[in-house]
Protein backbone atom coordinates (compact mmCIF):
# COMPACT_ATOMS: atom_id res chain seq x y z
CA UNK A 1 0.00 0.00 0.00
CA UNK A 2 1.49 3.33 -1.08
CA UNK A 3 0.65 6.83 0.18
CA UNK A 4 1.35 9.95 -1.86
CA UNK A 5 1.64 13.35 -0.23
CA UNK A 6 1.27 16.18 -2.72
CA UNK A 7 2.16 19.38 -0.94
CA UNK A 8 4.54 21.63 0.87
CA UNK A 9 7.80 21.54 2.73
CA UNK A 10 9.15 24.29 4.97
CA UNK A 11 11.97 25.01 7.36
CA UNK A 12 10.40 25.79 10.74
CA UNK A 13 11.88 28.72 12.68
CA UNK A 14 10.36 28.20 16.12
CA UNK A 15 10.61 30.90 18.80
CA UNK A 16 9.35 30.13 22.31
CA UNK A 17 7.96 33.23 24.05
CA UNK A 18 6.15 34.43 27.15
CA UNK A 19 3.98 36.65 24.96
CA UNK A 20 4.05 38.45 21.63
CA UNK A 21 5.64 41.92 21.78
CA UNK A 22 3.47 44.97 21.35
CA UNK A 23 4.03 47.39 18.50
CA UNK A 24 7.45 49.02 18.91
CA UNK A 25 8.38 46.73 21.81
CA UNK A 26 11.41 44.43 22.00
CA UNK A 27 11.26 41.34 24.18
CA UNK A 28 13.76 38.60 24.92
CA UNK A 29 12.48 35.18 23.81
CA UNK A 30 12.85 32.05 25.92
CA UNK A 31 14.35 29.77 23.26
CA UNK A 32 14.68 29.13 19.53
CA UNK A 33 14.76 25.94 17.48
CA UNK A 34 15.02 25.30 13.75
CA UNK A 35 13.75 22.14 12.13
CA UNK A 36 12.13 20.53 9.13
CA UNK A 37 8.44 21.25 8.60
CA UNK A 38 5.75 22.18 6.11
CA UNK A 39 2.35 20.55 6.29
CA UNK A 40 2.98 18.17 3.42
CA UNK A 41 6.40 17.06 4.62
CA UNK A 42 5.15 16.72 8.20
CA UNK A 43 2.33 14.44 7.10
CA UNK A 44 4.67 12.36 4.96
CA UNK A 45 7.13 11.97 7.84
CA UNK A 46 4.35 11.00 10.26
CA UNK A 47 3.17 8.24 7.90
CA UNK A 48 6.75 7.07 7.38
CA UNK A 49 7.15 6.48 11.13
CA UNK A 50 5.20 3.27 10.54
CA UNK A 51 7.32 2.27 7.54
CA UNK A 52 4.52 3.06 5.11
CA UNK A 53 5.54 3.28 1.47
CA UNK A 54 5.38 7.07 1.13
CA UNK A 55 6.17 9.22 -1.89
CA UNK A 56 6.13 12.99 -1.96
CA UNK A 57 5.47 15.46 -4.76
CA UNK A 58 6.90 18.83 -3.76
CA UNK A 59 9.25 21.71 -4.66
CA UNK A 60 12.30 23.08 -2.85
CA UNK A 61 14.49 26.07 -3.61
CA UNK A 62 18.03 25.91 -4.98
CA UNK A 63 19.53 26.74 -1.61
CA UNK A 64 21.04 24.89 1.35
CA UNK A 65 17.60 24.58 2.97
CA UNK A 66 16.26 22.75 -0.07
CA UNK A 67 19.21 20.35 -0.23
CA UNK A 68 18.80 19.49 3.44
CA UNK A 69 15.03 19.11 3.13
CA UNK A 70 15.46 16.44 0.44
CA UNK A 71 18.16 14.76 2.56
CA UNK A 72 15.84 14.70 5.58
CA UNK A 73 12.96 13.20 3.59
CA UNK A 74 15.23 10.47 2.25
CA UNK A 75 16.52 9.71 5.74
CA UNK A 76 12.89 9.32 6.85
CA UNK A 77 12.39 6.68 4.16
CA UNK A 78 10.30 8.85 1.85
CA UNK A 79 10.57 8.55 -1.94
CA UNK A 80 11.81 11.93 -3.21
CA UNK A 81 11.93 11.18 -6.93
CA UNK A 82 9.33 13.90 -7.47
CA UNK A 83 10.65 16.47 -4.99
CA UNK A 84 12.26 18.84 -7.47
CA UNK A 85 14.50 21.87 -7.13
CA UNK A 86 13.22 25.23 -8.40
CA UNK A 87 16.08 27.33 -9.76
CA UNK A 88 16.49 30.92 -8.56
CA UNK A 89 13.89 30.43 -5.84
CA UNK A 90 14.23 30.20 -2.07
CA UNK A 91 12.85 27.29 -0.11
CA UNK A 92 9.74 27.82 2.00
CA UNK A 93 10.11 28.89 5.62
CA UNK A 94 7.70 29.16 8.54
CA UNK A 95 8.41 31.52 11.47
CA UNK A 96 6.47 30.04 14.42
CA UNK A 97 5.83 31.58 17.83
CA UNK A 98 4.89 29.31 20.73
CA UNK A 99 3.70 30.83 24.02
CA UNK A 100 3.82 29.38 27.54
CA UNK A 101 0.37 27.81 27.16
CA UNK A 102 1.70 25.85 24.13
CA UNK A 103 -0.46 27.80 21.66
CA UNK A 104 1.24 28.79 18.43
CA UNK A 105 1.06 31.54 15.83
CA UNK A 106 2.52 30.79 12.40
CA UNK A 107 3.55 32.75 9.33
CA UNK A 108 4.43 30.97 6.10
CA UNK A 109 6.59 32.13 3.22
CA UNK A 110 5.83 29.58 0.49
CA UNK A 111 8.97 30.12 -1.56
CA UNK A 112 9.43 27.29 -4.07
CA UNK A 113 6.18 25.67 -2.90
CA UNK A 114 4.37 28.28 -5.00
CA UNK A 115 5.84 26.70 -8.11
CA UNK A 116 4.46 23.21 -7.59
CA UNK A 117 2.30 22.97 -10.70
CA UNK A 118 0.06 20.70 -12.72
CA UNK A 119 3.07 19.65 -14.81
CA UNK A 120 4.64 18.22 -11.64
CA UNK A 121 1.52 16.10 -11.13
CA UNK A 122 1.73 14.92 -14.73
CA UNK A 123 5.39 14.00 -14.27
CA UNK A 124 4.52 11.86 -11.23
CA UNK A 125 1.28 10.47 -12.67
CA UNK A 126 2.41 6.87 -13.28
CA UNK A 127 3.60 6.52 -9.68
CA UNK A 128 0.56 8.33 -8.30
CA UNK A 129 -1.68 5.80 -10.05
CA UNK A 130 -0.12 3.08 -7.89
CA UNK A 131 -1.12 4.82 -4.65
CA UNK A 132 -3.87 3.78 -2.26
CA UNK A 133 -4.35 7.33 -0.96
CA UNK A 134 -3.31 10.85 -1.96
CA UNK A 135 -2.97 13.38 0.87
CA UNK A 136 -3.09 17.14 0.22
CA UNK A 137 -3.06 20.49 2.04
CA UNK A 138 -3.31 24.14 0.93
CA UNK A 139 0.25 25.45 1.17
CA UNK A 140 0.57 25.08 -2.62
CA UNK A 141 -1.34 26.69 -5.50
CA UNK A 142 -5.06 25.99 -5.44
CA UNK A 143 -5.00 25.20 -9.17
CA UNK A 144 -2.60 22.33 -8.45
CA UNK A 145 -4.82 21.09 -5.61
CA UNK A 146 -7.90 21.02 -7.86
CA UNK A 147 -5.97 19.37 -10.70
CA UNK A 148 -4.74 16.63 -8.36
CA UNK A 149 -8.26 16.00 -7.03
CA UNK A 150 -9.53 15.61 -10.59
CA UNK A 151 -6.62 13.29 -11.38
CA UNK A 152 -7.37 11.16 -8.32
CA UNK A 153 -11.07 10.94 -9.18
CA UNK A 154 -10.32 9.96 -12.79
CA UNK A 155 -8.00 7.19 -11.60
CA UNK A 156 -10.20 6.04 -8.69
CA UNK A 157 -7.65 6.96 -6.03
CA UNK A 158 -9.04 8.01 -2.61
CA UNK A 159 -8.02 11.52 -1.60
CA UNK A 160 -7.71 13.23 1.78
CA UNK A 161 -7.74 17.03 1.82
CA UNK A 162 -6.56 18.91 4.88
CA UNK A 163 -7.68 22.53 4.21
CA UNK A 164 -4.79 24.22 5.95
CA UNK A 165 -4.06 27.04 5.89
CA UNK A 166 -7.73 27.70 5.26
CA UNK A 167 -8.87 29.53 2.12
CA UNK A 168 -12.41 30.99 2.39
CA UNK A 169 -12.85 30.66 -1.39
CA UNK A 170 -12.22 26.89 -1.39
CA UNK A 171 -14.62 25.40 -3.94
CA UNK A 172 -17.23 23.18 -2.25
CA UNK A 173 -17.56 21.16 -5.45
CA UNK A 174 -13.94 20.05 -5.05
CA UNK A 175 -14.41 19.36 -1.34
CA UNK A 176 -17.21 16.99 -2.30
CA UNK A 177 -14.85 15.12 -4.64
CA UNK A 178 -12.63 14.15 -1.69
CA UNK A 179 -13.06 10.90 0.24
CA UNK A 180 -11.88 12.60 3.43
CA UNK A 181 -12.12 16.29 4.29
CA UNK A 182 -10.17 17.03 7.47
CA UNK A 183 -10.24 20.61 8.81
CA UNK A 184 -9.63 21.70 12.38
CA UNK A 185 -12.43 23.57 14.11
CA UNK A 186 -11.19 27.05 13.20
CA UNK A 187 -10.84 26.08 9.53
CA UNK A 188 -14.33 24.60 9.63
CA UNK A 189 -15.66 27.87 11.05
CA UNK A 190 -14.06 29.91 8.28
CA UNK A 191 -15.41 27.63 5.54
CA UNK A 192 -18.96 27.49 6.89
CA UNK A 193 -19.13 30.97 8.43
CA UNK A 194 -20.51 29.35 11.57
CA UNK A 195 -19.60 29.50 15.26
CA UNK A 196 -17.38 26.59 16.36
CA UNK A 197 -16.54 27.43 19.97
CA UNK A 198 -18.32 24.37 21.43
CA UNK A 199 -18.52 20.72 20.42
CA UNK A 200 -22.20 21.13 19.58
CA UNK A 201 -21.42 24.08 17.31
CA UNK A 202 -18.66 22.08 15.63
CA UNK A 203 -21.12 19.24 15.02
CA UNK A 204 -23.62 21.63 13.45
CA UNK A 205 -20.98 23.11 11.14
CA UNK A 206 -19.61 19.67 10.23
CA UNK A 207 -23.09 18.40 9.36
CA UNK A 208 -23.54 21.46 7.16
CA UNK A 209 -20.50 20.35 5.13
CA UNK A 210 -21.47 16.67 5.18
CA UNK A 211 -25.00 17.45 4.01
CA UNK A 212 -23.52 19.08 0.90
CA UNK A 213 -22.24 15.67 -0.17
CA UNK A 214 -18.80 15.26 1.44
CA UNK A 215 -18.18 11.55 2.04
CA UNK A 216 -16.28 11.82 5.34
CA UNK A 217 -15.77 14.95 7.43
CA UNK A 218 -13.09 14.65 10.12
CA UNK A 219 -12.75 17.67 12.43
CA UNK A 220 -9.77 17.86 14.77
CA UNK A 221 -10.41 19.91 17.89
CA UNK A 222 -7.16 19.69 19.83
CA UNK A 223 -7.73 18.82 23.47
CA UNK A 224 -11.49 18.43 22.86
CA UNK A 225 -11.08 15.43 20.58
CA UNK A 226 -11.98 14.46 17.01
CA UNK A 227 -15.35 14.38 15.27
CA UNK A 228 -16.09 12.08 12.32
CA UNK A 229 -19.26 12.45 10.27
CA UNK A 230 -20.40 10.69 7.12
CA UNK A 231 -23.83 10.23 5.55
CA UNK A 232 -25.03 7.73 8.15
CA UNK A 233 -22.71 8.03 11.12
CA UNK A 234 -21.51 10.52 13.74
CA UNK A 235 -18.62 9.47 15.93
CA UNK A 236 -16.62 11.38 18.55
CA UNK A 237 -13.14 10.31 19.67
CA UNK A 238 -12.00 11.84 22.93
CA UNK A 239 -8.54 13.36 23.16
CA UNK A 240 -5.97 11.95 25.57
CA UNK A 241 -5.27 14.09 28.61
CA UNK A 242 -1.63 15.12 28.36
CA UNK A 243 0.51 18.09 29.37
CA UNK A 244 1.04 19.97 26.11
CA UNK A 245 4.21 22.04 25.69
CA UNK A 246 4.24 22.62 21.91
CA UNK A 247 1.29 21.97 19.57
CA UNK A 248 3.23 22.83 16.39
CA UNK A 249 2.64 20.16 13.75
CA UNK A 250 0.16 18.18 15.85
CA UNK A 251 -2.56 18.38 13.21
CA UNK A 252 -0.11 17.16 10.57
CA UNK A 253 0.97 14.27 12.78
CA UNK A 254 -2.70 13.27 13.07
CA UNK A 255 -3.21 13.31 9.29
CA UNK A 256 -0.06 11.30 8.53
CA UNK A 257 -0.79 8.67 11.16
CA UNK A 258 -4.42 8.39 10.04
CA UNK A 259 -3.28 7.93 6.43
CA UNK A 260 -1.04 5.01 7.36
CA UNK A 261 -3.63 3.14 9.39
CA UNK A 262 -6.40 3.80 6.90
CA UNK A 263 -4.51 2.38 3.90
CA UNK A 264 -3.38 -0.65 5.89
CA UNK A 265 -6.68 -1.47 7.67
CA UNK A 266 -9.49 0.47 5.90
CA UNK A 267 -10.89 0.87 9.44
CA UNK A 268 -11.66 4.59 9.82
CA UNK A 269 -12.49 4.51 13.53
CA UNK A 270 -9.36 2.55 14.41
CA UNK A 271 -7.31 4.97 12.31
CA UNK A 272 -8.83 7.95 14.11
CA UNK A 273 -8.01 6.47 17.51
CA UNK A 274 -4.42 5.73 16.55
CA UNK A 275 -3.99 9.20 15.06
CA UNK A 276 -5.46 10.87 18.15
CA UNK A 277 -2.95 9.08 20.35
CA UNK A 278 -0.08 9.87 17.98
CA UNK A 279 -0.91 13.59 18.02
CA UNK A 280 -1.26 13.54 21.82
CA UNK A 281 2.31 12.29 22.19
CA UNK A 282 3.61 14.90 19.74
CA UNK A 283 2.33 17.87 21.79
CA UNK A 284 4.28 16.71 24.84
CA UNK A 285 7.54 17.35 22.97
CA UNK A 286 9.21 20.36 21.41
CA UNK A 287 9.42 20.82 17.66
CA UNK A 288 7.48 19.52 14.70
CA UNK A 289 8.76 16.38 12.94
CA UNK A 290 11.20 15.87 15.79
CA UNK A 291 8.25 15.46 18.18
CA UNK A 292 6.68 12.54 16.31
CA UNK A 293 6.83 9.22 18.18
CA UNK A 294 7.96 5.84 16.87
CA UNK A 295 5.60 2.91 16.30
CA UNK A 296 6.71 1.34 19.59
CA UNK A 297 6.17 4.58 21.51
CA UNK A 298 2.66 4.85 20.07
CA UNK A 299 1.75 1.27 21.00
CA UNK A 300 3.09 1.72 24.54
CA UNK A 301 1.09 4.92 24.92
CA UNK A 302 -2.11 3.28 23.63
CA UNK A 303 -1.71 0.33 26.04
CA UNK A 304 -1.20 2.73 28.93
CA UNK A 305 -4.48 4.55 28.21
CA UNK A 306 -6.59 1.47 27.45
Amino acid sequence: MKIAVVGSNMIDLITYIDRMPKEGETLEALDFKMGFGGKGANQAVAASKFESDVMMVSKVGDDLLGVNTIKNLKECGINTDFVTIQKNKASGVAPIFVDKSSKNSILIIKGANKNLSTTDIDAASEQLKKCSLIVMQLEINLETVYYTIDFANKNHIPILLNPAPCLPNLDLNYICKCDFFAPNESELGILTNKQVSTVDEVKEAAHYIADKGVKNVIVTMGSKGVLWINNNKECFVEAHKVKAIDTTGAGDSFIGCFAHFYVTTKDILLSLKKATAFAAISVTRYGTQSSYPTRDELESFVKKYN
